[in-house]
C-alpha cells in the first residue's frame, strides 16, 4: 500500500514556473514507476510525465516536452514536476500516481493516486 501526498500548485501567470511535489509513504517507493497526470474541467485525465524506478528514464506528453521536468529522490520518497513556461492551457488539477508494474501513459495503469492539486495559469 502506498499513500501519496501532494504539495505545490497555485495561481500563476503565463510564462511563470511552478514545482509540484509528491511524497510517498512506505519503504518500497523506489520500486514504483511514478507519473503525473492532469485533468481539466470536463476533460479526461491526461498523461503528463512519468519516471522509471531509478530516475534514468523519463517520458513526457508532447504538449509539455521541453517545458516540464519530472524527477525523483528515492531517499526522500519524493517525485517532483518542475513546470516552466506555463501556458493557460496547462490549467488543470494535477495528480501524481504510482504504478507497481511497468511505465504507462494511461491512468488505468497506475495503482495509487495523490489527492490532486490545482494549477491555474492566467493569460
Amino acid at each position: 500500500q502506498v499513500q501519496l501526498v501532494q504539495s505545490g500548485g497555485g495561481l500563476v501567470q503565463a510564462g511563470d514556473s511552478l514545482r509540484l511535489s509528491c511524497v510517498a509513504s512506505g519503504r518500497t517507493f523506489s520500486s514504483y514507476v511514478m507519473g503525473w497526470f492532469r485533468q481539466a474541467p470536463g476533460k479526461e485525465r491526461d498523461f503528463v510525465a512519468a519516471i522509471g524506478w531509478s530516475g534514468v528514464y523519463t517520458y513526457y506528453a508532447d504538449s509539455v516536452e521541453g517545458r516540464f521536468t519530472i524527477s525523483r529522490d528515492n531517499a526522500e520518497n519524493t517525485v517532483y514536476l518542475q513546470m516552466n513556461s506555463l501556458k493557460p492551457e496547462d490549467t488543470a488539477v494535477y495528480y501524481c500516481a504510482a504504478a507497481s508494474s511497468t511505465y504507462g501513459r494511461t491512468w488505468q495503469q497506475y495503482d495509487y493516486w495523490g489527492q490532486g492539486t490545482q494549477v491555474t495559469v492566467s493569460s
